[in-house]
């Protein structure tokens, strides 16, 4: 096992008995994940965006327009932050104040890199799309040199990374508990989970076209 090293920035000090530090857990999480949200300074400013990542072993891959101002910001050698989180579900108390979420949480503090080797930007790019949509790096076109020049791909390492899990049920006090049979208030978890419905075709799509496999097999 491969555990996690804390620095300063990336201990978790709030209720820290949540932190995990097995590094598989931390891939686990960002690999479940579709979107991330990057946190950067702007003109002075912080900045939070969603964007799409993929992952390569220990290193995070990000992606955008050469021209966003975003990506040219994030490519400047200066630190930003990447979260991912996934809600597990809403955890009902008996009283407010200990009302919660189950959750996973990554954060991941570093100084992204441009990538510029044309390997290396294939292979992030293909880490992005198969984190996304598993299965579609082989069965669509691939980028071609004018998409490949309009997109520029950021590498984040995972030196520094925090997660953080919340599982089980409401942590109620002892006197809200006592309380149960003349209050009648329910309390326990309602779960939350990301299904995948029925594919709808493109328009502009022959009819007789089938539903690829790797789209298909997504269904709940």
């Amino acid at each position: 096992m491969t555990t996690l090293s804390p620095t300063p920035r990336s201990t978790v000090r709030r209720l820290p008995h949540r932190a995990r530090t097995d590094r598989s857990e931390l891939h686990a999480v960002l690999d479940a994940g579709m979107v991330c949200h990057l946190g950067l300074v702007m003109d002075g400013a912080p900045v939070v965006l969603p964007t799409g990542y993929g992952r390569i072993d220990d290193v995070l891959y990000l992606h955008g327009s050469t021209g966003a101002a975003s990506l040219r910001a994030a490519a400047r050698n200066e630190p930003v932050c990447v979260t991912v989180t996934h809600v597990d579900g809403v955890v009902y108390a008996r009283s407010v104040f200990h009302h919660s979420m189950n959750y996973r949480s990554a954060v991941v503090h570093g100084v992204p890199r441009l990538v510029t080797d044309d390997a290396e930007r294939l292979a992030g790019l293909r880490a992005i799309v198969e984190n996304m949509s598993p299965g579609s790096w082989e069965h669509a076109r691939g980028p071609n040199r004018k998409e490949l020049a309009a997109t520029a791909v950021l590498a984040l390492d995972l030196t520094e990374a925090s997660l953080k899990v919340r599982t089980g049920p409401p942590l109620d006090d002892d006197e809200d508990v006592a309380d149960d049979v003349p209050t009648g208030r329910w309390s326990g978890v309602l779960p939350v989970r990301t299904v995948f419905g029925e594919p709808v075709p493109c328009p502009l799509l022959p009819a007789s076209t089938p539903v690829a496999g790797h789209v298909g097999d997504r269904r709940d």
